[in-house]
């Protein structure tokens, strides 16, 4: 094992607090998930894919930095939102603040049991 000295350390990187999960009874198959997403000050998400599901996100607070793939970088602000169609690769989620936290209130559509968050493999 090596030691990392402070500046060769990986930026921190997201929380996320399930909030609700239920079966929607008027959308045969799928499931409502809500969840809070919280970035400690410079947190950085690896790139993902939320897999076949619908994602919401609001921000509850902070400021966050996002961008999908094929699309610009976006910044939203706190009271601010976006979604990502299924398949979406989620290649930047950044807090952009240094020594603020950044929260979201994120909802997946997804089918039951589904894997919510994939990270890409590290190459």
């Amino acid at each position: 094992m090596s030691t990392m000295s402070a500046g060769a350390s990986q930026p921190p990187t997201e929380s996320l607090t399930p909030l609700l999960q239920q079966a929607l009874p008027n959308v045969q198959g799928k499931t409502f998930t809500s969840a809070i997403v919280t970035f400690p000050p410079g947190a950085r998400a690896a790139a993902h894919r939320h897999g076949d599901a619908f994602v919401y996100a609001y921000v509850l607070e902070g400021t966050v930095r996002s961008q999908l793939e094929g699309q610009p970088v976006t910044t939203f602000h706190q009271g601010q939102n976006w979604f990502e169609q299924p398949g979406a690769h989620h290649v930047l989620t950044e807090n952009t603040s240094s020594t603020e936290q950044a929260r979201l209130l994120v909802v997946f559509v997804a089918d039951p049991g589904a894997q919510l968050k994939v990270d890409d493999p590290h190459s």
